[in-house]
C-alpha cells in the first residue's frame, strides 16, 4: 500500500491507517469528524437553534462565511453560514464558532453540512450526528 511519501504492506499498512483515522487525520479532500457529543455541550444548542431558524443570541449569527481560510469545501459566495458557539465565562463571541452549509436544498437548517472549529476558523472537523 502506498500512501504519500510512505509505503507499508499487508498488516502494518492497516494499523496505520487505522491510527491515522482514529486521531483524526483526513485524507487528502476531506475534513476530520467529530460526533456531536463530542464537542462542547454549547455546540449542541447552537445546532439545535440552526435547524430551528433562530433565534440566535448574537446579531452576527447568520451571516455569510467566506471561507477565505480555504479549509472548507470551495462552494459558491453565501454558501456557508456562520453561528457562535457560547464560551462560558466570555463577555463576547469567543473563538467557536458551527459554520453550516447551505446543501441541496439551499436551507442550513436542513442541509445536514455542519461544521465545527474551536480556534477561530484555523481548523474544521465535520459534525457527524
Amino acid at each position: 500500500m502506498t500512501w504519500g511519501p510512505f509505503r507499508r504492506t499487508g498488516r502494518s499498512a492497516v494499523l496505520a491507517l487505522l491510527w491515522l483515522l482514529l486521531s483524526g487525520f483526513a485524507p487528502p479532500g476531506g475534513l476530520p469528524e467529530v460526533e456531536l457529543d463530542r464537542l462542547p455541550p454549547e455546540a449542541a444548542r447552537t445546532l439545535t437553534l440552526i435547524k430551528q431558524g433562530g433565534p440566535f443570541p448574537y446579531s452576527r449569527d447568520g451571516v455569510v462565511f467566506q471561507n477565505r481560510e480555504r479549509l472548507l469545501p470551495a462552494r459558491q459566495r453565501g454558501y456557508y453560514r456562520e453561528y457562535t458557539v457560547r464560551t462560558p465565562g466570555l463577555n463576547h463571541r469567543g473563538a467557536r464558532r458551527i459554520v453550516a452549509g447551505e446543501g441541496a436544498e439551499r436551507d442550513v437548517r436542513s442541509s445536514g453540512e455542519y461544521y465545527y472549529t474551536g480556534d477561530h476558523y484555523r481548523s474544521f472537523r465535520r459534525i457527524k450526528e
